[in-house]
């Protein structure tokens, strides 16, 4: 994978670039749109191609490895041919996962013993063989197995936590380096960067992870709980330290606006499941604010869901979709997840253009308060 860095702007850190993959190219900043067993929810893949315009989408590593399993995964040829997704995938590393299984994980220097959320099956995690795993899943993007500690996890905790997380990715390198792709095109590891709000841990977790010179560094464990002043300012230290040169991914954000204040501290990848898990819940994101679809206000309303949103949204009118909620419709929560993340794709393409307009911060300024309105 190779990353050109294109355009940066003169009154931020934001920039644009362009990663290539054996799959691809991804224009950034961009949104991925989330996959979690190989599938967006309600969403087909021509949809994500053609209303959604997704470049990238991602998988998980834990949930695959649960189901379907590797063994079908591998007969599939990865998961490319397994969903016919024929553009670039990234997938978690799954340590986000098995670590939010509170009381049924145990952790150790080797690795996480944990039971499946589906059957109580017992199932061990480590940096090895979770390699083993992303290799036979296919994805042209790899995270390192990480320990994501809780947001509000004293220094101390945080500190062993991090640590180990550093030897971990050690190891996670090693067995790359021992190992081959097994489908014919190349695989790329993104280290992690921890260290929860700690300003020290993170500048030591950010210097550790630049000096292995990967093809990109994502930075994990913010937006889980602590306020979102203390996440723009953990993305300000580490991209400090982070190489300019390679693509910076913050993993699970978020809002519109948290995307829009984390591309112009100079973050260049982000996924989220809020767009489908709030269209699901009826909850649209438009550049005039949020629309909770379910309210009386929408009944009679027969203009556009977004006059410019993608295709989807200029057929359908806003009284149609709120019927469909109304009757508990499967339509309902589909148009809705397709919207969303149409916006969301729209909300980073507009982003690049006003960076090479070289006017991004004052376009930012111009829509990020109408984001958060409430319609």
């Amino acid at each position: 994978m190779t990353f050109e860095l294109q355009h940066t702007d003169s009154a931020s850190d934001a920039r644009t670039g362009l990663l290539t993959t054996d799959h691809g190219q991804i224009k950034t900043p961009i949104f991925m749109p989330v996959g979690t067993v190989g599938s967006v929810k309600g969403v087909h893949f021509s949809e994500l191609r053609e209303q959604v315009k997704a470049q990238i989408i991602l998988g998980n590593t834990y949930h695959l490895y649960l189901r379907p399993g590797l063994e079908v995964l591998r007969q599939a040829g990865g998961l490319h041919q397994f969903n016919t997704w024929d553009r670039p995938i990234l997938t978690d590393s799954g340590g986000f996962q098995v670590f939010s299984l509170t009381g049924i994980r145990k952790l150790r220097e080797e690795g996480c013993e944990f039971r499946s959320h589906i059957d109580g099956s017992k199932h061990f995690f480590t940096p090895e063989n979770v390699m083993d795993t992303e290799r036979v899943i296919g994805a042209d993007i790899m995270m390192a197995f990480d320990e994501c500690p809780p947001g509000q996890s004293d220094y101390n905790y945080a500190k062993k936590s991090l640590m180990m997380t550093q030897r971990w990715l050690d190891r996670c390198i090693k067995r790359l380096d021992e190992t081959e792709p097994l489908y014919g095109y190349r695989q790329s590891l993104f280290p992690i960067v921890q260290g929860c709000t700690y300003k020290d841990l993170r500048r030591e977790a950010a210097k550790f992870v630049a000096d292995k010179d990967a093809d990109g560094n994502a930075i994990g464990g913010l937006a889980v709980g602590e306020p979102t002043e203390v996440m723009y300012e953990m993305i300000e230290v580490v991209n400090e330290i982070l190489p300019k040169d390679k693509p910076r991914y913050l993993m699970g954000v978020g809002t519109p606006q948290n995307i829009l204040e984390a591309i112009e501290r100079g973050v260049d990848m982000f996924d989220c499941v809020m767009p489908t898990r709030n269209g699901r819940n009826a909850m649209l994101f438009t550049y005039e604010g949020t629309m909770n679809m379910r309210n009386k206000k929408w009944e009679a309303d027969f203009s556009p869901i977004d006059p410019d949103g993608c295709d989807i949204d200029r057929i359908h009118t806003k009284a149609y979709l709120h019927h469909l909620f109304k009757a508990q419709e499967l339509l309902a929560m589909q148009i809705a997840s397709i919207h969303n993340l149409a916006f969301y794709l729209r909300l980073v393409t507009d982003a690049r253009q006003h960076i090479e307009q070289g006017d991004f911060v004052q376009w930012k300024r111009s829509v990020i308060d109408n984001l958060g309105r409430r319609r």
